[in-house]
C-alpha cells in the first residue's frame, strides 16, 4: 500500500530514524531550540509531534526549529509549491517575444519593456540550465551575450547601461558554467573572469559573489581543497549577504570535508543554513543563479558522503530525488539527482551490495544533461569504494574503467 503522507511528514520519521531518535527523543531535541519564553509541556508536543508524523496535521509554528533540528532549511523541508514559466514571464511582462526583443536591440531602441524582456529572457536561460542540452544552452547563452556585449556601447542612459552590464554579468556566469560542464575548462575561466569584472563595473555584489563560487567549483573539481576554501572567502567577503554566499560556504563545507576535517565541515554547513534561514524564500527556486533552500540537503548530501555517514547520506540522497522530480516523473533537477544515485551507489557499496552499486552508478551515468568535472569528481568516490571493497570482481573494474573514460578530455 503507498505511504500517501506528505513529503514533509514522511521526511520527519526518516530524520528521526536514521538518527536513532524515538519520537520523545526527537521532541527534546526539538525543545532545545524553542523559544526560552515558551511555557510547552513535553507530553503535549509529543502528541504534536505523533499527529506530524502521522501527516494529520501540518506543522505551522515551529516550522524552522523542526528543519534546525535536523540541520537543514525550512524551505527545504516544507518547500513552497509554485514554478514559472520563463518563456510566458516575457510575454506577460514586456508583451514582446524573442524575436521583438532582438529586433529593437538591433534598432537601438532601448526602452523600459525591452529591458523587462531581456532581463526575463536572461532569467529564463539561468533557469533552464538545469535540463536543457549542454550544446543547445551553449549556443543560445553566447548569442545572447553578444546581443548584451555588442549593445552597450550604444547610447543609452547610465542606469541602462549598468544594467546591460549587470545583464550581461549573468550571461557570463551563465555560459562559463556550461562551458565547464563541457568541458571547455579554458573558455569557462577566461568567460569567469569576464563575470567578475562586468560584476565590478556594474556593482553588482552577488554576481561578483557567483564568480568566486565558480573559482571555488573549479578547484574543487581538481582536488585544489584549500583553494576552494580561498576561494569561497574572497566571495563571501564580497556578498556576505547574498544568496551565494550561502553556496559558498556549502564549497567551503565539501573542501573541508574532503580534508577530514568534520567540525569546519559542520561549521560551515550551519552558517550556510542560518544565512538562507534569514533570506526571503526566491521568487524562482529554478534560477541557477539563485540558492534555493532545497538545494542545502544537497550540500550536505555531499558532506555526509565523504564522513561516511552512510545513514544521513542515503536519507537526503532520497530526499534530493524526491525534490528534483516532478508528480509525472520527469526530473527538473537531473544533475543533482545523478549525484544522489552515486550517494546510493556508495552506501551500497559500503554495505557489501555490490549489484545495488553498480546499478545507482550506471544510472547516474545516463543523464543527458550533465556536468562532467562534477559528475567524475563525485563517481570518483563510487570508485574508490569499489576497488577498496571488491577488487577482484570484473564488473567493478569495467565500471572504474568506464570513469576513466569521463574524466577523458573532451
Amino acid at each position: 500500500m503507498p505511504d500517501e503522507r506528505p513529503n514533509w511528514a514522511r521526511r520527519m520519521v526518516e530524520e528521526r530514524t536514521v538518527r536513532g531518535w524515538s519520537q520523545l527523543d526527537a521532541v527534546r531535541a526539538l525543545m532545545v531550540r524553542l523559544p526560552g519564553d515558551q511555557e510547552i509541556l513535553e507530553q503535549d508536543l509529543l502528541r504534536q509531534w505523533k499527529r506530524w508524523e502521522a501527516g494529520e496535521t501540518k506543522p505551522t509554528k515551529y516550522r524552522s526549529e523542526i528543519a534546525q533540528t535536523f540541520g537543514t532549511t525550512t524551505g527545504a523541508f516544507f518547500p513552497e509549491p509554485g514554478r514559472r514559466d520563463g518563456r510566458a514571464e516575457i510575454l506577460r511582462v514586456s508583451g514582446m517575444d524573442t524575436v521583438d526583443i532582438v529586433a529593437r536591440l538591433r534598432a537601438s531602441d532601448v526602452d523600459s519593456a525591452t529591458l523587462d524582456g531581456l532581463r526575463i529572457t536572461v532569467d529564463r536561460l539561468c533557469c533552464e540550465y538545469a535540463y536543457m542540452p549542454a550544446d543547445q544552452l551553449l549556443t543560445e547563452g553566447r548569442a545572447w551575450l553578444a546581443r548584451v556585449v555588442g549593445h552597450k556601447h550604444q547610447r543609452v542612459t547610465l542606469a541602462q547601461h549598468r544594467e546591460l552590464i549587470a545583464l550581461a554579468g549573468q550571461l557570463s556566469l551563465l555560459v562559463g558554467c556550461v562551458e565547464y560542464d563541457s568541458g571547455l575548462t579554458r573558455d569557462a575561466e577566461a568567460t569567469r573572469q569576464a563575470a567578475l569584472i562586468l560584476g565590478e563595473e556594474a556593482g553588482e555584489p552577488g554576481i561578483q559573489g557567483w564568480a568566486h563560487e565558480m573559482r571555488a567549483w573549479f578547484a574543487l573539481t581538481r582536488n585544489d581543497y584549500r583553494g576552494v576554501i580561498a576561494a569561497a572567502e574572497a566571495g563571501i567577503a564580497v556578498a556576505p549577504t547574498e544568496s551565494v554566499a550561502a553556496q559558498l560556504y556549502a564549497q567551503k563545507a565539501k573542501a573541508w570535508a574532503r580534508l577530514g576535517d568534520r567540525t569546519q565541515t559542520e561549521v560551515a554547513l550551519e552558517r550556510g543554513r542560518e544565512l538562507l534561514e534569514s533570506l526571503p524564500y526566491p521568487e524562482s527556486v529554478e534560477h541557477h543563479f539563485v540558492v534555493d533552500p532545497e538545494k542545502y540537503d544537497f550540500y550536505r548530501m555531499d558532506a555526509y558522503r565523504k564522513a561516511a555517514e552512510d545513514r544521513q547520506a542515503e536519507s537526503l540522497a532520497h530526499q534530493v530525488i524526491r525534490a528534483g522530480t516532478d508528480f509525472d516523473g520527469t526530473e527538473r533537477a537531473p544533475m543533482r539527482i545523478a549525484e544522489a544515485r552515486v550517494t546510493l551507489g556508495v552506501v551500497a557499496a559500503r554495505d557489501g551490495d555490490l549489484d545495488s552499486a553498480l546499478a545507482f552508478g550506471e544510472l547516474a551515468l545516463q543523464g543527458d544533461r550533465r556536468s562532467l568535472p562534477s559528475l567524475a569528481m563525485v563517481a570518483g568516490d563510487l570508485g574508490h569504494v569499489l576497488q577498496a571493497r571488491f577488487p577482484h570482481a570484473p564488473e567493478a573494474a569495467e565500471f572504474v574503467a568506464q570513469l576513466r573514460r569521463l574524466r577523458e578530455p573532451h
